[in-house]
């Protein structure tokens, strides 16, 4: 594994789990916008109705086949999604943060959303 400098070049890259089953394509980077550090990625997920899922970049390592993260799928397959034009609002960021046992506060800003989109 090497570490990764630049999570955004990761774009379009694999997602694999903790027990290196394919998870997906990563599609989009969200950081926390009040540190700028990426906290999850998202992949496409769905047959018809195509949704993005969250997967937390906390513990993720790069390796040759693609970006491999601490969590396993079936985690990842229950974990909040949004359409792929949608939003998470702060009630979504809270729940997201809950389901993978992460600390969450609201943000200090007139949304009080604590990711963005980059």
């Amino acid at each position: 594994m090497v570490r990764i400098d630049n999570v955004g070049d990761w774009k379009g890259k694999e997602l694999i789990d903790r027990d290196d089953e394919r998870i997906g394509k990563l599609e989009d980077v969200y950081v926390d916008t009040a540190s700028d550090e990426p906290m999850f990625v998202t992949v496409k997920e769905g047959f018809v109705s195509k949704h993005l899922t969250f997967v937390p970049l906390a513990g993720a390592a790069a390796s040759p086949d693609g970006l491999k993260v601490s969590v396993s799928k079936a985690q990842i397959k229950d974990a909040p999604n949004i359409d792929q034009d949608g939003e998470l609002s702060q009630d979504q960021e809270a729940a997201l943060y809950g389901h993978y046992e992460l600390t969450y506060a609201p943000a200090d800003n007139p949304s009080g959303r604590r990711l963005a989109r980059r």
